[in-house]
């Protein structure tokens, strides 16, 4: 129902259709490149030959890692840090300002991290360690009734303690967060955290037993976490002048951000607004977005080009994003960060992840459908509505 209210606005121009057509062709293109015949592949098939070909990219890409960033670092993680601080990548972000987290994690102090970090007083711990990465730790560790009295805090937030700085990656290493982290890994499955407040990207110290395939992961959970704070940063720029900032910064950290436009009676979520403007920047519209937002700001960078740039032998994954086979009505997916999910955690074929295949493909189907200009004008509606009102 969708896809006709969609049809029907862009003039029944049949991009479904197209884009459908578009990536059949690019997947048999991509099945026939691990050396399978496009004609005769069961899903099984194909899900094995992507696992193993993510296994020997992934120790291309630790051997690569190693010698280009090892110099004076110990581990898998410094190393991944290491690379995505020197990827070509707009960095520029709209964060809360050092003092100002400092001050809150004062003022609601994350006991349970501060015990399990070993340390005997919070300004001890607060001294010696960054608020992104304790802010990270204790949104993991703490209790829901903390995070609670946290976004009471973000409420009363304004976008004078906001600054505009670079992206961080951090790597918190140090004994104290091996022994924090194996226990929350192993209880969270999380090792790549994303602050977006603060925004920083912090990658926790992997298990000492490390999954197949966790250099690869780390990475790309890395490079799209680099994508959602530049999302969630521009959409804090942008509404900076409401009177209701606190309660934005609320939803950039508990959720994603929509907008009030709607297309097919859902809300428009900021990432589609984000991923247009940065494929389409010839669309900009300062009139709308001047003078706090710039169309640099309107950054998107590709998960499978960046790691291409890192370790080229990897370029086998570009343009897959979108990608599956369809095998007795149900995909399997060929987005890497789905595959390498799928293979960390050794699922079989018939548990395995299409997750990030599915999100990214219904993105996709958004955004050329926003080409149209009916459907543009849509979108622009609620951007107008929303984002360009002065305080009261």
């Amino acid at each position: 129902m969708g896809l006709q209210k969609l049809e029907r606005a862009s003039g029944h121009n049949s991009t479904d259709i197209r884009l459908s057509t578009e990536l059949t062709r690019a997947a048999a293109s991509k099945i026939h490149e691990l050396g399978l015949d496009p004609k005769d592949t069961t899903g099984e098939e194909l899900y094995h030959a992507l696992c193993q070909r993510l296994k020997a990219d992934d120790e291309r890409l630790l051997a690569t890692l190693k010698e280009k960033y090892g110099h004076g670092k110990t581990t898998t993680v410094a190393h991944v840090a290491e690379a995505l601080r020197q990827v070509p990548v707009p960095r520029s972000v709209y964060a809360l300002k050092a003092a100002v987290a400092k001050r809150l994690l004062k003022k609601i102090q994350p006991k349970h991290v501060m015990k399990q970090l070993g340390y005997r007083s919070f300004d001890s711990m607060l001294k010696h360690e960054q608020p992104a990465a304790l802010m990270a730790a204790a949104w993991l560790a703490e209790s829901a009734q903390w995070r609670k009295q946290v976004l009471e805090q973000y409420k009363k937030l304004k976008a004078t303690d906001f600054e505009i700085r670079d992206l961080n990656i951090i790597c918190p290493d140090s004994k104290r967060w091996q022994a924090l982290t194996d226990s929350l890994v192993l209880d969270k499955k999380h090792t790549v955290l994303s602050v977006k407040e603060l925004g920083t990207v912090v990658l926790l110290p992997l298990p000492e037993q490390q999954p197949p395939a966790a250099t690869t992961l780390t990475l790309l959970l890395a490079l799209h976490a680099m994508n959602d704070i530049r999302a969630a940063s521009t959409f804090l720029k942008l509404c900076q002048v409401k009177p209701d900032f606190g309660q934005t910064v609320q939803t950039i950290v508990s959720d994603e951000p929509v907008l009030g436009a709607h297309l097919f009676d859902q809300a428009v979520p900021w990432q589609i607004i984000q991923r247009y403007y940065a494929r389409f920047s010839d669309r900009f519209r300062e009139e709308i977005f001047a003078p706090h937002v710039q169309a640099d700001d309107l950054a998107w960078h590709s998960i499978e080009k960046i790691l291409a740039y890192i370790e080229p032998s990897m370029s086998f994954w570009q343009h897959t994003n979108n990608l599956s086979l369809l095998h007795n009505h149900q995909p399997v997916s060929m987005n890497i960060i789905d595959v390498s999910l799928s293979y960390c955690n050794q699922l079989p074929y018939a548990n395995r992840i299409v997750d990030y295949f599915r999100h990214s493909l219904w993105h996709e189907l958004l955004i050329r459908y926003l080409k149209h200009d009916n459907v543009e004008q849509t979108m622009i509606g609620g951007l107008q509505a929303e984002l360009v009102s002065e305080p009261l």
